[in-house]
């Protein structure tokens, strides 16, 4: 039996922080919205309140009843959890002088097992605007900031242990946060932190190998590492029952289809590759439009993956590589309605297919879906890949698709990865590509005047590609991979560089 941390979403942006800090502990959590009514089973082991963009004093602020929490668990409140806990027991909570954002220096005021290992006094980030101005009877003050007497507390009774913190422990700039998180998981919680890539493996082919039984699964794959990963779990639960079907749609990087068909080959996966390219050109030819390219793609995946499951008899259950992020229910920022994110790994498929999902990989994170990899021995290079667009080359084509400009691109995008790889730089950059631009200019090679095509090339660096920051790319590099794609790409002839971050730009051009 997995032990389990609760995490209780309020509507903070930073919620999934907080799970990614408690499962980086080794230990297995989920986050749920608060007003889902808690199933307190054996396994369950402590719960997390997060913050919110709410004030405690708001008419409809959301409330859980925290003391009957605390009765059954301990419980540790982060900002908002902080301050609703300490409202609720009799507390002063009102809104501050002025809004506390940002870097502070925590003061320890007096020893608990929450700081065991902590320094005197660290740097954390807050973000918040109402204040504890007093604690309610029966707590104590564990820490305070320079503007904040109570930025952290405790119930002083025997009961379950219940802390408040008023600043963000998950977050990257509380410089001893997560020390804070994995005390409060291991030494209040008890918590084994025995969470580990190998333990998710044997459990989750185990539960695989209960759910699928003797059936067949088939899986649309797309040499991404979600879609890989999960195929390799169902793959070690129920073998060459499971049918991968892996699409050509004429718009992958240079060689991938069978680069990709080589490496399922070598983990030993049964997958059948389709080249269904002409059938996506002919679709394409003449359309100019990013959202009617994406649509036709998108259909046409569909249809060719349809069919080919319809030569396989017997199926009954559909794979997919979804993760955690995209099925997380997330609170409404506006009230209490719980919203979920809708997710379309295979666009549409179990609605048209009528099959039973499997979905492996349903409650991790994109870098755990990466450990799992490692565990399971797929290869470095398929896992560390950078995320390419489902739409492939099309969206990085402006204008009109045609097999000869694919054929441009994907040999200048081809040196540009090799390059990036080359300068040791692939690795310091989230996502890299080059994009063809409807725009032709004059250049002159030898004696001869040339009329030809422009590339701009897009490094960028991100955490999840929510935002990010153009990557700052010496100069020597950028002098080689402009002469090496020039030189070697005939009918390119001009190479520029993107500059832009996201806000205001989007990472992809379409």
């Amino acid at each position: 039996m997995t032990e389990k941390i609760l995490i209780l979403d309020f509507g903070s942006q930073y919620t999934q922080l907080i799970a990614r800090a408690v499962r980086e502990a080794n230990v297995y959590c989920e986050i749920t919205p608060y007003n889902k009514p808690v199933n307190y089973s054996p396994d369950l082991k402590g719960i997390i309140l997060s913050g919110s963009p709410f004030s405690v004093n708001d008419a409809n602020a959301p409330v859980v009843d925290v003391a009957a929490m605390s009765q059954q668990l301990p419980v540790l409140g982060i900002c908002y959890g902080a301050q609703l806990t300490s409202k609720l027991f009799g507390g002063k909570v009102e809104k501050s002088e002025k809004r506390e954002y940002g870097r502070a220096v925590f003061r320890i005021r007096k020893e608990d097992t929450l700081w065991d290992g902590l320094s005197d006094s660290s740097q954390v980030w807050m973000s918040h605007g109402d204040t504890i101005l007093e604690i309610p009877g029966g707590f104590e003050i564990l820490g305070v900031t320079d503007s904040i007497p109570v930025a952290a507390f405790k119930k002083t009774d025997a009961g379950n242990a219940l802390y408040g913190l008023q600043f963000h422990p998950e977050v990257y700039h509380s410089v001893e946060g997560k020390k804070i998180i994995a005390n409060f998981l291991v030494k209040v919680c008890g918590c084994q932190q025995d969470w580990t890539p190998a333990h998710f493996v044997s459990d989750t082919v185990e539960a695989l190998k209960k759910q699928i039984g003797n059936r067949k699964v088939i899986m649309a794959l797309s040499g991404g590492v979600d879609s890989t990963v999960a195929a390799t779990l169902i793959h070690r639960a129920i073998g060459d029952r499971l049918y991968g079907i892996f699409v050509d749609n004429g718009v992958l990087r240079k060689n991938e289809f069978e680069q990709v068909l080589e490496t399922y080959a070598k983990i030993g996966l049964n997958v059948k590759g389709v080249n269904a390219s002409q059938r996506f050109y002919k679709l394409l030819a003449g359309k100019t439009n990013p959202e009617e390219k994406r649509k036709i793609i998108g259909k046409t995946f569909i249809e060719v993956f349809d069919e080919e499951a319809h030569k396989v008899e017997g199926v009954e259950l559909l794979g997919q590589g979804t993760i955690y992020p995209d099925v997380i229910e997330s609170v409404s920022v506006h009230g209490p309605s719980v919203t979920i994110k809708s997710h379309h790994n295979v666009g549409g498929l179990p609605d048209t297919m009528k099959l039973e999902l499997v979905e492996p990989l349903r409650y991790l994170f994109k870098d755990e879906v990466r450990k799992v990899g490692l565990e399971l021995g797929i290869p470095d290079a398929l896992l560390f890949r950078h995320p390419f667009p489902g739409p492939g080359l099309a969206i990085r084509i402006l204008g009109d698709i045609t097999e000869e400009k694919v054929k441009l691109l994907q040999e200048a995008d081809d040196l540009y990865t090799k390059a990036l790889k080359s300068f040791d730089l692939y690795g310091k950059v989230w996502q890299a590509g080059a994009i063809l631009l409807p725009v032709k200019s004059v250049g002159v090679m030898g004696d001869e005047r040339t009329y030809e095509y422009t590339v701009a090339l897009r490094a960028v660096t991100s955490v999840d590609g929510m935002t990010a920051d153009w990557a700052h790319l010496p100069y020597e590099f950028m002098a080689f991979i402009s002469n090496e794609i020039i030189n070697n790409v005939r009918g390119i002839n001009r190479v520029v560089y993107d500059i832009s971050s996201k806000p205001p730009a989007t990472i992809e051009w379409e």
